[in-house]
């Protein structure tokens, strides 16, 4: 494998822990392990620069859908960097790629949604979220409407505003918090569910918005902001009765619907949106990751129409944006991505060969000793490590230690797995074939057996 000057791991590794401080991470503690060296991908496959192979089971954080190494994308992009390889989109300007992207999201995304506000990612996206729906109660002259209320284990980006709509305490803790967001209860039953039916705790939990806003009070409430699927919290799935409430309650209050599709967007839940997977109709809808595959960063706002039409209509000049919104090449790549989705029936593949699939294998997953729960939807899942199955009360302490064995077992034995507390989390590629689903598993299987051993060892199981 060929690198800069020949470096060597090591080499890399140094000039790493000497200067760069990575995100989401104990640099410290970073510096003493070594970072792992990712040099090349290809389909669902990455190597590092010592030649290891690893199964992404993240596609990369969440987002891409079509694989590694699709010539066509850096050819789109290649192509747009020769044509126009920069220009921005302020000062009465526009350019093809934002024209067309635009055009076409519109085209994909849930009736209704027929404007974008372009971003360079999902954090972003949100917080253009916080500003315009602030600014939209403004135009309409109710602007006590400030509130948001988000969830518990919401994630939402790591900017000021996204960080506070999500629900990360972790997070607040380090830098404070936003004035006006509020956080209520997830629905995850395995968790908060007590002894309710998961059917009785949807209702319950969704019922936590309508009780919120009647203390907080309705003026003063701007908006609801939720991921159709709860991501980075742990892969929380809302019990079947959750969302038909919840949009019950927006309906009937005067307050807008934000669908965070930064994660189920672009075919991970098996159709095209998480909205649509839920029939939900957001006032606005944060994208990015899937948008463009991450092969360049990209993501936006899909506006609907009533919300759009006051901004537009009376809002004026909107002091909002960024020096790279609608960045020519970054369309070209979402372009491209599209395309090859569209092509090639990548969300077709999800919902009728991959997902059926690799839920039968998570079914069986489940069946392990040390799983509590094995949930899945489309194609993003988390195994539940518990110590006294089927006991939902019982938890290891401290929690996320034994989450963390298992991520290090899962990288040793190839697969690249993520840990959010003590669950196991996948969201491979959509592209994934069942014979790539069949090799997941087994390195699955292996990883939980190998950490059972563990475990077992430490006198920390039965």
């Amino acid at each position: 494998m060929h690198h800069a000057r020949n470096l060597s791991t090591a080499d890399f590794q140094r000039l790493d822990a000497d200067h760069h401080i990575h995100p989401f991470t104990d640099t410290k503690a970073l510096n003493e392990e070594k970072s792992r060296v990712m040099a090349k991908a290809d389909g669902v496959w990455l190597w590092d620069t010592d030649g290891n192979r690893y199964l992404d089971g993240m596609a990369g954080l969440w987002c891409t859908q079509i694989g590694h190494g699709r010539r066509e994308v850096a050819d789109a992009v290649h192509r747009q960097m020769l044509e126009l390889e920069y220009y921005n989109t302020f000062f009465k300007t526009t350019h093809p790629p934002a024209a067309e992207l635009s055009a076409l999201l519109a085209e994909l995304t849930p009736e209704g949604l027929n404007h974008v506000f372009f971003t360079n990612s999902g954090s972003e996206a949100n917080d253009t979220v916080f500003r315009m729906v602030r600014y939209y109660w403004q135009l309409l002259d109710k602007p006590s409407k400030q509130i948001f209320i988000g969830r518990v284990h919401g994630y939402h980006g790591s900017t000021v505003a996204a960080s506070a709509l999500g629900g990360m305490a972790g997070m607040h803790n380090q830098a404070g918090m936003v004035p006006g967001v509020h956080h209520i209860t997830p629905p995850h039953w395995f968790d908060f569910g007590g002894d309710m039916s998961p059917d009785e705790f949807g209702v319950w939990a969704a019922k936590e918005l309508e009780r919120t806003i009647d203390e907080l009070g309705e003026d003063n409430v701007a908006a609801f902001i939720a991921e159709p699927v709860m991501g980075a919290g742990g892969v929380l799935i809302p019990p079947e009765t959750y969302w038909p409430e919840i949009k019950r309650i927006c309906a009937e209050r005067e307050i807008l619907l934000v669908a965070d599709e930064v994660i189920c967007g672009f075919g991970r839940t098996g159709k095209w949106f998480g909205s649509d997977t839920y029939d939900l109709k957001p006032d606005l809808m944060p994208i990015a990751k899937g948008l463009s595959s991450g092969y360049l960063p990209i993501g936006g706002v899909m506006v609907a129409d009533r919300v759009a039409d006051v901004i537009i209509g009376k809002g004026g000049e909107f002091y909002h944006g960024y020096t790279y919104s609608g960045h020519p090449a970054a369309c070209a790549a979402a372009l491209e991505n599209l395309r090859i989705m569209r092509e090639e029936k990548v969300v077709e593949h999800v919902a009728d060969v991959a997902a059926p699939y690799l839920q039968e294998k998570w079914r069986k997953l489940g069946e392990h000793p040390l799983v509590g729960e094995a949930r899945m939807i489309g194609l993003v899942g988390a195994l539940e490590l518990v110590p006294a199955k089927p006991s939902r009360a019982e938890r290891f302490e401290p929690v996320g230690e034994v989450g963390t064995i298992a991520r290090d077992f899962s990288f040793a034995n190839g697969l690249v797995m993520r840990a959010v507390r003590d669950a196991l989390i996948i969201s491979p590629p959509l592209v994934i074939t069942p014979e790539e689903i069949d090799e997941m598993a087994r390195m699955i299987e292996k990883t939980l057996d190998d950490t059972m051993a563990e475990l077992k060892k430490q006198g920390r199981m039965a």
